[in-house]
């Protein structure tokens, strides 16, 4: 046995020969005599006021579009009351016609002015100066923070993580041996060709010498082993410490009473700080490796002769001076990576920005210290 479901379009009928109008509301108002219905609205819309009498007893389905019909049609306020004269109407739709007459009540949100190209530039610049602002005292508490564990950690040999330790010097350490050494030697012998070439033409190609003993001990030693250090041990940090955020691993680890900046930041800092001073010294032999070799088959100038003249014009102080800047870019450099895998939010799209912020603040801060430090050293005369 089968019943055949019929539906009838809703309308409307006046009685015309009555004061005040009386209209009376029957059939389905749906979606499906949405077009019908529309048009029936629009013809009497203007006839039907606040005086008008409605009848809703026969009104079949109701939903949403035609609710929004009935509000149109009779008015916001007439249907916010409904309840006050048409209570014989079941509860749900009562409600239905009473929440589309409140959100079609809501004034349309007007659109944001418009700005003006060198305002917005000024506005977006604004907004970069205040995200760096915001950074870099993130940066000094954690630094801040790091210390303060650092110095409560160092009189208890019993809380030293010296496993973890050794394996982090392994990683950033001695895993980064070759590519320090190769590149330091290439671009060792990139500045000798560049000041043979240019000394050359004063007839002084012998202080080539001292140009890459200066400038591999002084700087580009240093600063060459700091920034392969950013790029590769400051994103792995930040990648490491962002999976484990977003695992919620760290959570674990403050819920087993553990201290996540002893157990996690402290091996890397510490790791990096033996690890960079080390590099460094690989980067000065390298560079000047470098250098000898030019000079050697390019310039004539014998391994004697080139250790020679750098023994009697290059001081040792130069050698102290790039080694002194080591530790500061070690310290940097970790602190960042660490703190950007902290910021990570849980996502994989987090752990990827902040990784690629952690290397591109560690090399800006390493490049940014150092110019510092060889100002500060020139005025001091060091």
């Amino acid at each position: 046995m089968s019943a055949t479901l019929s539906s009838s379009p809703g309308s409307v009928t006046l009685d015309q020969g009555v004061s005040p109008l009386r209209a009376r509301i029957v059939g389905d108002w749906t979606l499906a005599h949405y077009a019908a219905l529309r048009r029936e609205v629009q013809r009497l819309r203007a006839r039907i006021d606040e005086r008008s009498q409605i009848e809703l007893g026969g009104l079949g389905a109701l939903d949403t579009a035609g609710a929004g019909l009935l509000v149109e049609l009779l008015g916001r306020e007439r249907i916010a009351a409904i309840e006050a004269w048409a209570p014989q109407l079941p509860a749900e739709r009562l409600a239905l016609l009473r929440t589309v007459a409140t959100a079609l009540d809501k004034p349309d949100i007007a659109e944001p002015p418009r700005g003006y190209a060198f305002g917005d530039v000024l506005a977006h610049i604004g907004r970069t100066v205040a995200a760096i602002w915001k950074q870099q005292r993130a940066l000094l508490g954690f630094i801040g923070l790091t210390l303060q564990t650092l110095l409560l950690t160092l009189p208890r040999p019993r809380r030293w993580r010296l496993t973890s330790l050794a394996v982090h010097i392994e990683q950033t350490g001695l895993d980064a041996v070759p590519i320090v050494a190769l590149l330091t030697f290439l671009v060792g012998a990139v500045v000798a060709f560049l000041g043979a070439t240019v000394l050359a033409d004063f007839g002084a190609t012998i202080y080539t010498v001292n140009l890459v003993g200066f400038s591999f001990l002084r700087e580009f030693g240093v600063l060459l082993a700091a920034i392969l250090l950013a790029g590769r041990s400051a994103s792995a940090f930040a990648a490491q410490i962002g999976s484990m955020k977003s695992n919620e691993e760290i959570d674990a680890i403050r819920t087993l009473g553990l201290s996540p900046i002893e157990l996690l930041v402290l091996p890397r800092v510490l790791a990096m700080l033996i690890t960079l001073p080390i590099l460094t010294f690989v980067g000065m032999l390298s560079g000047i490796a470098g250098g000898l070799v030019v000079c050697v088959l390019a310039l004539d100038i014998s391994p004697t002769m080139f250790f020679t003249i750098m023994a009697r014009d290059i001081a040792v102080s130069h050698f102290l001076v790039g080694l002194a800047k080591a530790p500061v870019f070690a310290f940097v450099i970790a602190v960042i990576g660490c703190l950007e895998g902290f910021k990570v939010s849980g996502s994989a799209q987090s752990v990827g920005e902040h990784t690629t912020s952690s290397v591109v603040q560690a090399i800006f801060m390493v490049i940014l210290l150092d110019a510092i430090a060889a100002m500060f050293f020139m005025e001091m005369g060091w």
